[in-house]
C-alpha cells in the first residue's frame, strides 16, 4: 500500500534496478524515462508509432531482452488512451517465460512492471487483458500496480497498491517504509471498505464510463471533421482511460504576425494562446520533442464545451499560412 502509483513505481525501480541494468519501456509512456535515470539504468527506448496504437510489440522487444532486467507495460496507456491487445501481450509474456527459462537458477531474472491504473475505463468491445490471467506462470515475474485515483475521480486520496512476487514485494515494503510514502490509515480503511460495495461501484462506473466515452468520442468526431477539411490533423480511436491521441502538424506554419512555428514547443505555445487549448506534446513522455502527436485529457473537459473548442482551434489554424 502507498500514497498513490508513484511512491510503489518508484521502489519497485529501487528493488530491481542496479546501475547499469537495462530497462525496457515504450515512448511515450509514463516517466518511465525518469525512473529510470533516477536509478541509474540503461534506458532501452522503443519509439511505439500511431499503427499499433502507440504500444510495444513482443517484435520491437524481442532485440533487447538478453540481460534486460525489467519490461515497463502500462494497460490502458497514459498517455496515449490505447490498449494492449490479447496478441500482442501473449506474445510479450511468451518472450519473457523463455527469457528467464534460459536464464536458469541464480540469474536474476526479467520482471515485469504492468500499470493497470485505468483497466476499469474501457469502452466499447475494448477489453483488458493482463500477463498473469493470460499466462499463469507470469505470477512470478509480473508485479502490479493501481489505484483508486484514476477509475474512481479520487486524486486527491491517495492510496494505492502492488501485488506480486512475495520476495519482490516484502523489499518494496521495506523501501516505503523509509520514505514515508504510506497512506494514511484513515485512507486505507475506507478504501477497504468501499472496494467491497460491488453494487455501489458497478453502479458509479457505469455512469462515469458513459460520461468520459461521450466527451471522448466527441471529441473524436471532431477531430475527423477537421482532418476532413484538410487541416493537418490527426486522432486515434479511444480505446480507454481520459486520454485522447491526437496530431496537430504545424511546424513550419507562419502566423499573421509574422512568426514561423520552427519547432513543437512553438507549436503547443500557439495552440494555448490562439486556440486555448491546453494539451501535452508526447515528448514529455520521452518521445522525440520533434513528434507533433498529443496527449488531450478530458479529465475537466465538458461536454457543451467541445464544440467550441474545435471551432477555436479550426479558427486559430485558418489563421496560419
Amino acid at each position: 500500500m502507498a500514497s498513490g502509483g508513484r511512491p510503489l513505481i518508484y521502489s519497485l525501480f529501487r528493488t530491481l534496478i542496479d546501475k547499469g541494468d537495462k530497462v525496457i519501456y515504450a515512448v511515450p509512456s509514463w516517466n518511465n524515462n525518469h525512473y529510470t535515470h533516477l536509478n541509474q539504468g540503461e534506458h532501452v527506448v522503443i519509439e511505439a508509432t500511431a499503427e499499433n496504437n502507440f504500444m510495444p510489440t513482443a517484435a520491437a522487444l524481442q532485440p533487447f531482452i538478453r540481460e534486460a532486467a525489467l519490461i515497463c507495460l502500462c494497460s490502458p496507456q497514459n498517455p496515449t488512451g490505447t490498449t494492449i491487445s490479447k496478441k500482442d501481450l501473449s506474445a510479450i509474456c511468451e518472450l519473457v517465460l523463455e527469457e528467464n527459462k534460459r536464464r536458469g537458477a541464480g540469474v536474476k531474472k526479467l520482471y515485469v512492471l504492468y500499470d493497470q491504473m485505468y483497466w476499469q475505463l474501457t469502452y466499447g468491445e475494448i477489453t483488458h487483458y493482463n500477463p498473469v490471467s493470460l499466462y499463469p506462470a507470469m505470477r512470478e515475474y509480473t508485479i502490479f500496480v493501481d489505484a483508486i485515483s484514476k477509475a474512481f475521480a479520487a486524486t486527491g486520496v491517495r492510496v494505492g497498491w502492488a501485488f506480486g512476487p512475495a520476495e519482490i514485494i516484502s523489499k518494496m515494503n521495506a523501501i516505503m517504509s523509509h520514505i514515508g510514502s504510506w497512506a494514511p490509515m484513515a485512507e486505507q480503511k475506507a478504501t477497504a471498505i468501499f472496494l467491497t460495495k460491488k453494487a455501489a461501484i458497478d453502479a458509479y462506473l457505469k455512469t462515469f464510463r458513459a460520461a468520459v466515452s461521450e466527451r471522448l468520442r466527441q471529441l473524436h468526431d471532431g477531430f475527423t471533421v477537421l482532418k476532413k477539411e484538410g487541416f493537418q490533423v490527426d486522432v486515434l480511436a479511444p480505446e480507454a482511460a481520459i486520454y485522447l491521441t491526437i496530431k496537430i502538424d504545424l511546424k513550419g506554419k507562419k502566423t499573421k504576425g509574422g512568426i514561423v512555428l520552427a519547432d513543437q514547443m512553438a507549436v503547443t505555445s500557439y495552440l494555448l494562446n490562439e486556440a486555448g487549448l491546453a494539451v501535452v506534446p508526447f515528448s514529455a513522455f520521452g518521445a522525440a520533442k520533434t513528434s507533433p502527436w498529443y496527449r488531450l485529457s478530458v479529465g475537466t473537459c465538458k461536454l457543451n464545451d467541445i464544440p467550441e473548442m474545435i471551432g477555436k482551434l479550426r479558427d486559430a489554424m485558418g489563421k496560419l499560412s
